[in-house]
């Protein structure tokens, strides 16, 4: 990953022209989950009307397709998905549509695994998920073809942005104290957060999460947080909090005042207004979280990073 100080990086993102209106109608890219939508909506401009069909709060994992979903899905000229498994009920609709597959352009040997599945949650990691603007301009130029150059200059303006988020996280996360860098979850969806940041993953259940834990997922996972000394456990937005809830009852049984250290956003993005409604915004409001709730401090937020 290329290095470079934050206050140059955002002044050359910020110097980059913006995106000109072509005359035609535009297009329509529906993306499967708002961490797509949101880069390749800057990244489009005014040439390609960029929607969403998972939208907050809603997990990807387990979402089924509606009579109105599939109704999109005809009107769209183009649909584009992560894949990955990570739309594990849409992915053969997603095959017969001929969905753009933005994961299969990320590199093999930065992808990260559980038993022989890969884990889609890339998009914790912002200089792996600057990986998929590229593939996703391409898409774009094809469906605006007079907007490609432009396209271009925006591409390579998110992906600076996303390596300037990418720093501003580490100086943030650099500041937990040693015994504080475990990040206990309710699934396991920041693996790659915590490789790319230096901290250790321990979630109460696998990357999916098409099945509750167990009561022993929940035993196991308490007697852990009380042996480490971890000081917080973390909810997330796109799940309920009982198990979270249920660990801290038992971590407090074994003598060890485990706290809800806050709300993650794992799978999908904030609502409107929440300040975790783009993806920078969401990465940036987990970092914040997580760094405040183990003991550090975060950086301050570099003067337009967020879009």
């Amino acid at each position: 990953m290329r290095r470079f100080p934050l206050v140059i990086a955002v002044t050359a993102v910020l110097s980059l022209p913006t995106l000109t209106a072509p005359a035609a109608a535009q297009p329509i890219l529906l993306t499967t989950v708002g961490m797509i939508a949101d880069p390749v909506q800057r990244i489009a401009g005014d040439c390609v009307q960029v929607q969403t069909l998972i939208g907050p709060g809603l997990d990807p994992h387990l979402y089924q397709a509606r009579p109105s979903d599939i109704r999109r899905m005809r009107r769209a000229d183009r649909i584009m998905a992560l894949g990955l498994g990570l739309e594990g009920r849409l992915a053969d609709i997603l095959a017969r549509v001929g969905a753009v597959i933005l994961g299969e352009n990320v590199p093999e040997d930065r992808l990260l695994t559980h038993g022989n599945a890969p884990d889609p949650h890339i998009w914790m990691d912002p200089s792996l998920w600057a990986e998929i603007f590229a593939p996703a301009a391409r898409a774009l130029a094809e469906l605006a073809p007079d907007c490609a150059a432009d396209i271009e200059v925006a591409a390579a303006r998110e992906f600076d942005r996303a390596m300037i988020l990418h720093e501003w996280a580490a100086q943030s996360l650099a500041t937990v104290p040693e015994g504080h860098r475990v990040l206990l979850t309710a699934h396991d969806a920041f693996t790659y957060f915590a490789h790319a940041f230096g901290l250790e993953n321990e979630a109460i259940q696998g990357i999916s999460t098409a099945s509750e834990p167990s009561i022993a997922d929940i035993d196991q996972t308490a007697q852990l947080a009380t042996d480490r000394n971890i000081p917080a456990a973390f909810i997330e937005t796109t799940l309920n909090p009982r198990a979270v809830q249920a660990l801290i009852e038992a971590a407090q049984a074994r003598g060890h005042d485990l706290t809800i250290g806050g709300s993650l956003y794992s799978d999908a993005m904030g609502e409107a207004g929440s300040g975790a409604d783009s993806w920078p915004g969401m990465i940036v409001s987990n970092v914040t979280t997580i760094t405040t709730a183990l003991g550090g401090t975060p950086a301050p937020v570099p003067e337009g990073l967020l879009p």
